[in-house]
């Protein structure tokens, strides 16, 4: 893999398109990049319209409404994909039946590298600040971008159990539900905790690749209906409902978890590996208090994506916005980045205070 100078974005260099420069080869992600390159801007600007905080399904939205609206536009985010890369299977995602969560990130992508080039950038934002007539934003490199307004379409992290045992076996036994991760526990008995339609959708997946699988949830059930009638049929599923999660255990690697059952009961279950999908928290954190949030630590937002203040928007998971879908996601980043548009015309129109 090489990296492209301009974004930083990793590219397979058998794909990427190139340039020769002062005797060295240099790989881009898209035209786009390659031309601002050619035009020995390496760093790119550091003035926009709007700043687009976010990789996953609404920022990748957003920025492909705010290319076709001619708004002038910056990504930035720590990776493309977000959540999304993880589903591995999304379903009745309006023009698919059915598509994984790494294919339709790669459709998301083309579009915005190929067909509604936005400028963009792979870093980490660890802040979000007012400044003059706009803000800035800085990444963890200590740059600082400004912009008349900011979109932030950060989304959710992982919760942890936060039980003995979980931290010492990360990757060696407890994960996290990423696909690459199934092969590690083939033909092994393993444990889901969760009850929503995240863990449910693992079960899904191991079904074929473990040979028994036990499923630890804190309360009933809670995925879609449809979901949990057909988890509910697999011969090799246990499900523990209204347990609790007491320890991982094992030496080199994880050997097992203890719950406590409904009825308070101890019980140890022997299993090779352990997938933790109990949900998220909103990555809201770089706001730093600017914008109000909820007990959830959720980015209150108005139906247009507007937040407690003028110039900030939000869309996504990170928002209080009803239903964690990807469809949604993306159509609150779309309704974000009109919202956007109409502050920024207005800001123009009426010029600096």
């Amino acid at each position: 893999m090489e990296i492209d100078p301009v974004c930083k974005m990793e590219v397979n260099e058998t794909e990427a398109l190139t340039a020769r420069c002062n005797g060295a080869v240099y790989y881009f992600c898209s035209h786009g990049c390659r031309e601002k390159f050619m035009k020995a801007h390496p760093e790119g600007r550091r003035l926009y319209d709007l700043i687009i905080i976010g990789g996953g399904p609404a920022a990748l939205t957003a920025a492909v409404y705010a290319s076709t609206m001619k708004i002038d536009a910056f990504v930035i985010a720590r990776d493309l994909g977000g959540q999304a890369l993880d589903s591995s299977k999304i379903e009745n995602y309006m023009g698919y039946d059915f598509i994984t969560g790494p294919e339709l990130i790669d459709k998301f992508k083309g579009q915005l590298l190929h067909s509604h080039y936005v400028d963009h950038l792979m870093n980490m934002v660890v802040s979000v600040g007012p400044y003059a007539d706009g803000f800035t934003v800085t990444t963890a490199d200590r740059r600082t971008y400004a912009a008349t307004a900011v979109l932030v379409a950060t989304g959710m992290a992982r919760r942890r159990l936060n039980v003995p045992g979980e931290e010492e076996f990360q990757r060696r036994g407890v994960l996290y539900g990423n696909i690459q991760d199934y092969a590690f526990v083939q033909g092994e008995d393993v444990a889901v905790i969760g009850g929503g339609n995240s863990a449910l959708q693992i079960v899904e997946n191991l079904r074929a690749v473990a040979r028994q699988v036990h499923l630890v949830s804190d309360e009933k059930l809670s995925a879609d209906a449809a979901l949990i009638e057909r988890v509910k049929k697999f011969e090799n599923l246990r499900i523990y409902e209204n347990a609790t999660v007491m320890e991982f255990t094992g030496n080199e690697s994880l050997t097992g978890v203890t719950i406590r059952t409904e009825r308070g009961e101890s019980t140890h279950i022997p299993v090779n590996g352990v997938f933790i999908a109990i949900g998220f928290h909103p990555n809201s954190a770089i706001l730093g208090g600017i914008v109000e949030l909820n007990d959830r630590r959720e980015i209150e937002i108005a139906p247009d994506c507007t937040t407690s203040y003028p110039g900030i928007f939000a869309a996504g998971d990170v928002t209080n916005a009803f239903g964690k879908r990807i469809i949604i996601a993306s159509a609150e980043g779309a309704k974000a980045t009109l919202a956007a548009r109409r502050f920024i015309m207005n800001r123009n129109t009426e010029g600096p205070a």
